[in-house]
């Protein structure tokens, strides 16, 4: 059983995301909150596998949340699913930024939602990689150097595993990975296990931040 939490400062849709996870045998929800500190605390307490986070909250946002509940490392276990309006948001980008596994639009039908839970439950990031592309090229400015941090972590990688950053940065999965360089798809996960470790990233998610930010994707190129 999958154990969520939802975090977003209106009742109505803390309900009714309530109402459709009763749909889903594998889903249930353990927590609710308002607010983000709300959130923190019930990451602290409840330990869910996901926690729905909505980004605009009182007290506490959900940027200042994630970055919080990402930092623990005894919260290690607790994925953050970002919950948006819109899916070009630049508060979102912050999100991923902070260590979100993904985000999944409000209005999205009850099988998307269901589908995001497992899919971020189960280790993996969501992100769809046409949105999120778009949504990163939004709002970042490729054209400043990298930051020193950045230019390290990439300098630690080797050739074979920056291109498969890229090619991670750009939305492909792994089996498309693994067809463009020829190699196999355990070749391609041991190539992203090593990029996560070498990087410190936390998931796939922060993956594609880090070629974005690190001038490995560039906008308008596919």
């Amino acid at each position: 059983m999958i154990r969520t939490a939802i975090a977003d400062d209106q009742p109505l849709v803390r309900a009714g995301l309530r109402s459709i996870f009763d749909y889903a045998d594998d889903i249930t929800v353990v927590a609710e909150a308002g607010d983000g500190r709300a959130a923190v605390e019930i990451a602290r307490t409840e330990r869910p596998d996901v926690l729905l986070m909505d980004i605009r909250m009182p007290i506490l946002d959900g940027i200042k949340a994630t970055r919080l509940i990402s930092s623990d490392a005894d919260l290690a276990e607790v994925r953050i699913l970002i919950l948006t309006t819109f899916d070009l948001d630049e508060y979102v980008y912050a999100a991923l930024q902070a260590g979100a596994s993904g985000f999944l639009l409000k209005d999205a039908p009850p099988e998307r939602i269901f589908d995001a839970v497992r899919v971020v439950a189960a280790g993996e990031a969501l992100l769809a990689p046409t949105a999120t592309r778009r949504l990163i090229e939004s709002v970042v400015d490729h054209q400043r150097p990298s930051p020193p941090e950045i230019t390290r972590l990439l300098a630690a990688l080797t050739d074979r595993e920056r291109e498969v950053l890229a090619l991670v940065g750009r939305g492909l999965s792994n089996a498309e990975i693994s067809a463009r360089l020829v190699v196999s798809e355990a070749t391609t996960k041991t190539h992203i296990s090593r990029v996560l470790a070498k990087s410190r990233a936390r998931d796939r998610a922060q993956l594609v931040v880090l070629a974005y930010e690190g001038g490995l994707v560039h906008p308008g190129r596919g």
